[in-house]
């Protein structure tokens, strides 16, 4: 039995059960709140930020017929709390970064980032043209969810850390913030891996309970203050090349809406992401030379410490492919990207090159 199954025969899905006895489609009429959880603390630089574009979107563009409800993380549920609230109808819908849940599904983590995996234009590449939004929604049916992109902070950096990390052996017993299969990989070179929502980062680093953290990049960072905690960050990262965000709602209540209420989500799903995409690449650059007038040294890992990367990084995959849904998942992402990389390399990535030379 899929999760969707089961939660229409329990008691909170109960009025889920009772809906479908009714002539279909039974679309529900007049005005509605919906609410919206999110694993965000309230103002957190550009992830709430999308989460509220989602939620002013829709009422906009709904003339007010449906108003979404927005609470920050803690508000009604926990940060980590949101798509079990969501699935199970407490709230309606939930924004987030999908990788928070591979407990649910390791295949989540290809609707946020996975280790050596996609840029943010090779996502959106594969997950409009190239299935990517068709596999989002067969994940989702198992757990009650219709789901969309909505957000993206493009690369993240490589993280904050208490000290230089000089060679793989520095990740030994490091205790280090990072969510998702890239943090299992981390694990796996010996870092004692904490998942901590983003509003309770800054709090762990300072105190010591954690040596270091990896968030988002200059922009989010510096408006967190780990600045004020260490100067030694590493601007490239292989754990989330590209990490998108998610707008899920619960599929009865979307199944409810109107045909054009159900438009409305999507687009202004799909408008949020790009949105924050451009957000958060707009406030990089600068961001990051006030950090470096502070005095943040800016490093890059080792070869070294990217080979053991890498080599971790497989292994988190291959443990993970005997699930049938998440190795249809990984292959299609893995394809399509691969089929995007050669023409982004030769034509876009040849031309930032050469600009960059020639411009000095």
């Amino acid at each position: 039995m899929d999760r969707r199954s089961f939660l229409k025969t329990s008691a909170l899905g109960g009025s889920a059960v009772a809906a479908t006895t009714l002539a279909a489609p039974a679309y529900a009429q007049g005005k509605r709140t919906l609410t919206m959880v999110t694993s965000w603390g309230r103002g957190l630089a550009g992830v709430f930020d999308s989460a509220q574009r989602c939620a002013d979107s829709i009422t906009a563009m709904s003339d007010g017929n449906l108003t979404v409800d927005i609470k920050a993380a803690g508000e009604l549920v926990g940060a980590f709390e949101v798509f079990d609230a969501v699935s199970s109808g407490q709230a309606d819908m939930y924004h987030a970064a999908d990788y928070y849940f591979v407990g649910q599904h390791p295949g989540y983590a290809f609707f946020t980032a996975v280790p050596f995996g996609m840029t943010a234009q090779e996502m959106v590449n594969w997950y409009y043209q190239d299935g990517g939004m068709e596999l989002h929604d067969e994940l989702g049916q198992i757990f009650g969810l219709k789901s969309f992109l909505a957000g993206n902070t493009g690369a993240q950096a490589g993280g904050w850390y208490s000290k230089e990390i000089n060679g793989p052996e520095d990740f030994q017993g490091l205790k280090f913030r990072m969510p998702g299969l890239g943090g299992q990989a981390l694990g796996k070179l010996g870092a004692s891996v904490q998942n901590i929502p983003g509003s309770e980062v800054y709090q762990a680093l300072s105190s010591g309970a954690i040596d270091g953290t990896e968030w988002i990049g200059p922009w989010a960072d510096e408006k967190a203050g780990f600045q004020e905690i260490t100067k030694v960050y590493y601007t490239a990262g292989f754990h989330e090349p590209n990490a998108g965000l998610s707008l899920a709602t619960n599929r009865d209540v979307f199944d409810s809406l109107t045909p054009a209420q159900q438009k409305i989500i999507e687009i202004a799903a799909a408008e949020a992401h790009q949105w924050n995409l451009a957000q958060f690449l707009a406030n990089n650059g600068a961001a990051l030379q006030r950090l470096q007038s502070g005095g943040v040294k800016v490093m890059e890992f080792p070869d070294s410490v990217w080979d053991a990367f890498g080599a971790a990084s497989q292994e988190v995959l291959d443990e993970n492919m005997g699930d049938e849904l998440f190795k249809k998942i990984h292959d299609s992402a893995m394809a399509s990207s691969a089929s995007s990389a050669g023409w982004l390399d030769l034509s876009s990535g040849v031309y930032t090159t050469q600009r960059n030379r020639v411009r000095g």
